[in-house]
């Protein structure tokens, strides 16, 4: 790999060779760099509405909740698989995930390298791949992020100082890094460094479980299932996600908006269109989770030792304000409801937390999802490392 060496802030007009290769990119958040993950296939609906049960002339036994299914998994379900994922070809990075023992996720949840995603979705449960070489994440190397360009013409530019391994910056903020140099012209490589980059993974799945697909309110008693749905909104979403993932027992994590008003003919809300404050909703972040290994008190603590102080105020987490940036523990049952109670009625009257029914939930766009770790932050089990919330 080409070492990188930040000795020049020169920035280049960007080649309009490359132009095309790059695109318009996504909307920036305020106050945040640039800094946009890869955008995934979405796996669950975004839409969700009560379907009201037909009367029934005489009571019948609820069905048993589902058990581990002998098929290849489909997106939402909850895969266990029992794997180790090694670097090749001298990729020496920190994973920032757990790339060995037994894991269990939502197919299509993030959390984990698209392609054990992939690879996971063609085995059936005791089925096994040994030796199976996947993408690191970072993608192939794309010839079009590759230009040549010609020594002078570039006003401002120092080209004593541009030498192999040199970083520089384009019109548009992308970072590049000069690879080749002549008398009278200079080689920039605009690709993520570990581009190109795999893995070998051995993978055996070992079992199927339906995941959560009630995922409104509850009124009666508990979700189906083994597994369980909760939902937070804790200010900006992406460390809140990040924050979870990283929590024993979470399966799944998806960012997006609730508790906003009901607008099916319109479709589902953008971020531009929460942030503006008219829809209602809040950014939120809605969890799957297995009890037996995470109790849902426990998530609940978690959510209110994030807000710290900002418990006290009024639509606002640290410098987010605004009635999306509100925070409050939405239950999906209620047994949900009773200890979100408690857990708020201990920080006294002036707690500004709101404990309200789960409500429909919309995926925020693609872009949005896992968006702390797609941008290099660790999201392996246990980990403490702090989470900075804008890259």
């Amino acid at each position: 790999m080409i070492g990188v060496m930040l000795a020049t802030a020169a920035v280049l007009a960007m080649p309009r060779s490359m132009c095309s290769a790059f695109g318009a990119g996504p909307p920036r958040r305020l106050a945040s760099p640039a800094l946009r993950g890869p955008s995934r296939r979405r796996l669950f609906r975004t839409h969700l509405e009560a379907v009201a049960s037909p009367p029934r002339a005489l009571p019948s036994p609820s069905p048993p909740p589902p058990g581990p299914a002998d098929r290849t998994p489909v997106g939402g379900d909850v895969v266990t698989v029992e794997w180790t994922v090694t670097p090749r070809n001298g990729l020496v990075v920190e994973p920032l995930f757990d790339a060995s023992g037994t894991v269990a996720f939502v197919l299509g949840g993030g959390n984990y390298l698209p392609a054990l995603h992939e690879l996971v979705g063609d085995l059936r449960p005791g089925e096994a791949v040994q030796g199976k070489v996947i993408d690191a994440g970072w993608g192939e190397r794309n010839p079009a992020l590759i230009a040549t360009m010609p020594k002078g013409g570039q006003e401002g530019m120092d080209y004593d100082r541009i030498v192999s391994g040199v970083e520089l910056e384009l019109a548009n903020g992308v970072r590049c890094v000069v690879t080749g140099v002549t008398d009278t012209e200079f080689t920039i490589d605009a690709n993520p460094p570990l581009a190109g980059a795999t893995y070998s993974a051995d993978v055996k799945l070992l079992s199927v479980e339906e995941g959560v697909t009630d995922l409104l309110f509850r009124g009666g008693g508990g979700q189906t299932g083994r597994y369980e749905v909760a939902t937070f909104a804790l200010g900006c979403f992406w460390g809140v996600e990040l924050e979870y993932m990283r929590v024993p027992g979470v399966v799944g994590t998806r960012v997006g908006f609730t508790q906003g008003k009901a607008s099916a003919s319109a479709g589902p809300p953008t971020y531009e269109q929460v942030c503006t404050g008219d829809t209602g909703h809040a950014e939120a972040v809605m969890v799957t989770f297995d009890p037996k290994v995470v109790q849902y008190r426990r998530l609940v603590q978690i959510a209110m030792d994030r807000l710290d102080e900002n418990k006290y105020l009024l639509n606002q987490v640290g410098n987010d304000r605004g009635t999306q940036y509100r925070h409050g523990i939405y239950y999906h049952t209620e047994d949900q409801r009773k200890v979100g109670r408690e857990v708020l009625d201990s920080f006294g009257d002036n707690c500004r937390t709101e404990l309200e029914r789960a409500g429909v939930f919309y995926d925020a766009e693609a872009y949005h999802q896992q968006y702390l770790y797609k941008g290099g932050q660790s999201a392996r089990k246990g980990e403490e490392t702090q989470i900075r919330c804008y890259g």
